[in-house]
């Protein structure tokens, strides 16, 4: 029968070397940077006051409906529903678009 123990050594933390550094820390990246792709809906609000279920029966090809806007107003834009900023129509050659005026 064999009686002779086997040591172990005692367990040691390791130090790093002189003169070696610790990896550095991977700054975060922005969400931004990495989504690119992602998919979004950007939306413009025009509330119509008064508008009745019979105003909404009669519309018809041409109908023009009155906002609440004036013409100058801003507009409030939303992207999937939260509000990001106000916004201004405006025509751009035979398009009409939307001038960012202010950011929420």
């Amino acid at each position: 029968m064999n009686t002779a123990m086997s040591t172990v050594p005692p367990l040691t933390e390791e130090k790093p070397a002189k003169g070696s550094q610790l990896p550095e820390e991977v700054p975060e990246r922005d969400l931004c940077d990495s989504l690119p792709w992602l998919p979004c809906t950007l939306a413009l609000d025009i509330p119509v006051v008064n508008f009745t279920v019979r105003d909404l029966l009669g519309l018809a090809r041409g109908c023009i409906v009155e906002t609440a806007y004036h013409q100058s107003s801003d507009l409030p834009l939303r992207v999937n529903g939260q509000l990001v900023g106000w916004t201004e129509f405006e025509v751009v050659g035979e398009r009409l678009a939307v001038r960012l005026t202010d950011l929420s």
